[in-house]
């Protein structure tokens, strides 16, 4: 098929935190790329993630969720960001949960005015309502909040779902030729996905406990020549408290953290990893702009 009848272009998936919008891209790309938990403002960075077919790439723009308390440095940054990819976009995805609508949604919604793309409203987990007669109701609510290319109901696990969400997405696409190449998945690197990883595992077995003061980065990322990657990663925390809860009772939190991004790393990478972890404290990096930024949160359009 020739470029002139080939379809490409960017898609921003946007939402209030924990409404499914990292789930809902690693199921379009049928690959994970972004890192979930049931934790809300578990993604923090804008991330693409491309899908390529002889007809259509589709690159999907996953961002952090806005929120309306940003008080912290970090906060404002994952709201900037947020924003910022709404900008010069094709199409949007506004996620929104199945017979929930809160204040935050509202937020989100507010920003959608002020955009130029359509917008495709996606009623996501419907497979958690019991009784679906309320469903019907809901979307005609939604559909009432905005001028919507569509209301889509649909659970971003199951595969039925994503791909008929897929194929309503390229048919919203310009026609362009492709801009990246067909292989490539992501535009982040093997070193930012592995402190992810890591991310990824402190906030699902830290629980309740989770000091959301904390961020991972990768200090060392070497392949080997007898095939395995030496991989170290430090845990940075704010206070001294932290870094005893994200250890553990004799090291074990630590270590199963360990064991289970290894696994992750080593499916990713397609070989052996040895990983392994510091807990450092660095005070009030969150709210410290200059310090966000050395540890790898800039402003990204």
């Amino acid at each position: 098929m020739s470029d002139h009848h080939h379809r490409c272009g960017y898609v921003a998936i946007v939402g209030r935190p924990n409404v499914g919008k990292s789930t809902l891209l690693n199921h379009l790309l049928g690959q994970k790329i972004s890192i979930t938990s049931s934790k809300p403002q578990t993604t923090r960075h804008r991330i693409l993630g491309i899908t390529s077919h002889p007809h259509a790439q589709v690159i999907y723009v996953d961002t952090p969720g806005i929120h309306d308390k940003a008080k912290r440095a970090m906060n404002r940054y994952m709201n900037r960001v947020a924003v910022a990819s709404l900008q010069e976009v094709d199409l949007i995805l506004f996620v929104v949960e199945a017979l929930r609508w809160e204040r935050e949604d509202e937020t989100v919604l507010e920003r959608l005015r002020e955009v130029k793309a359509p917008v495709i409203a996606l009623v996501n987990k419907v497979d958690r309502v019991p009784d679906k007669r309320r469903l019907l109701p809901f979307l005609q609510e939604i559909a009432e909040k905005g001028k919507f290319r569509e209301v889509v109901p649909l659970c971003a696990m199951r595969q039925v779902d994503v791909a008929r969400l897929q194929q309503l997405v390229e048919r919203q696409l310009p026609e362009h030729p492709p801009v990246f190449p067909p292989d490539q998945l992501t535009d982040r690197s093997e070193r930012f996905l592995a402190a992810e990883i890591v991310r990824e595992k402190l906030m699902r077995l830290l629980g309740q406990e989770l000091p959301y003061a904390l961020t991972v980065e990768i200090e060392q990322f070497s392949p080997r020549e007898d095939g395995v990657t030496e991989i170290g990663a430090v845990i940075w925390v704010e206070r001294q408290s932290h870094k005893g809860i994200v250890i553990g009772k004799g090291g074990r939190l630590l270590k199963k953290v360990g064991e289970q991004a290894r696994n992750d790393l080593e499916q990713l990478l397609g070989c052996h990893v040895f990983l392994r972890l510091w807990v450092k404290v660095k005070e009030g990096w969150s709210d410290d702009e200059r310090i966000l930024r050395s540890l790898g949160y800039q402003d990204e359009s």
